[in-house]
């Protein structure tokens, strides 16, 4: 839940840029690199202190102790941390080269800032009697900067993407404290709705004479349905019977658009396309899960 937290403080990162974050220079600038810097530690400091009074500050502290969660809501929360460290790495990256500095040096300094962001919430998470620092929460961010550091040494450019689609469901209304009570907290809170995806741009693993559109993607998804708890389903909520809600994992196959390979000429709209690169296209899917077997969806997000 409170990995997509990040990603929306993100955006008010990139917004404070005046300039084009798309466009590469090889010499620092060090006003650039002084804007990137205030901003990026300003936004840390106040998106940090925003978690604590919005999430930790009504539980009870303790010494700091670690909780590993790795089953919790069928591992939906941990595939957040992943896309979430992903492409706060990413973001960074963008930074620090439109302020001039080296490819080698942005893909290390910025391609950890989810890494390091991160971390910081699961040492929040380690005060906390509520929760705990969890090893696999560290893992899968680990796994996320990993994938866009790797990525980037190795082909530099970003063949594929983790990205993340939602959908509203109507499990909310059974347990609104838990999984949101208007449409905001819900994208956040309620995983029965999230999908998570890896986007794999095709072209760019064709010989490059091929006439394959260049933003054409196919993507792989994972989701899960049926849950109205975290690890099991209560069977009630405030003295009222839930349903006996079948909790069920689900897989999908569709198209996708890697929004940064649209050529445009507009670098307003580069910028946007740039920053919305997580965001998984409403497209056909086809969806496999083990208790109904394959279902076709003429739109799906």
């Amino acid at each position: 839940m409170k990995q997509i937290f990040t990603i929306l403080m993100l955006f008010a990162f990139l917004g404070a840029q005046s300039q084009d974050l798309t466009v590469h220079h090889d010499t620092l600038n060090k006003k650039r690199l002084a804007i990137v810097y205030g901003t990026a530690g300003g936004l840390y400091a106040i998106s940090i202190t925003g978690l604590y009074f919005a999430w930790y500050n009504g539980y009870a502290h303790s010494p700091f102790h670690w909780k590993d969660d790795m089953g919790e809501w069928m591992m939906k929360d941990k595939f957040g941390h992943l896309t979430t460290s992903y492409q706060l790495g990413n973001y960074g990256y963008w930074s620090l080269r439109w302020a001039g500095m080296n490819e080698k040096k942005a893909i290390w300094y910025g391609g950890t800032w989810g890494l390091i962001y991160m971390t910081s919430i699961e040492f929040y998470d380690g005060l906390s009697a509520e929760w705990g620092a969890s090893p696999s929460d560290l893992l899968f961010n680990t796994i996320g900067t990993a994938l866009f550091i790797g990525q980037q040494f190795l082909w530099h450019e970003q063949r594929i993407r983790p990205k993340f689609s939602y959908h509203p469901t109507s499990y909310p209304q059974y347990r609104p404290d838990l999984l949101g009570d208007n449409w905001a907290q819900r994208i956040i809170k309620d995983y029965n709705g999230q999908t998570n995806w890896l986007s794999v741009n095709i072209a760019s693993f064709l010989k490059k004479d091929s006439k394959f559109p260049s933003w054409l993607n196919v993507a792989f998804g994972y989701g899960a349905t049926g849950m109205v708890g975290a690890y099991y389903n209560p069977s009630e909520y405030k003295g009222k019977p839930l349903p006996p809600f079948k909790r069920r994992a689900h897989y999908y196959l569709s198209v996708d658009v890697d929004w940064t390979r649209i050529k445009t000429h507009s670098k307003v709209l580069r910028f946007i396309l740039n920053t919305l690169s997580f965001i998984k296209i409403p497209a056909p899917a086809i969806e496999y899960n083990k208790q109904k077997g394959f279902r076709f969806y003429p739109l799906y997000f």
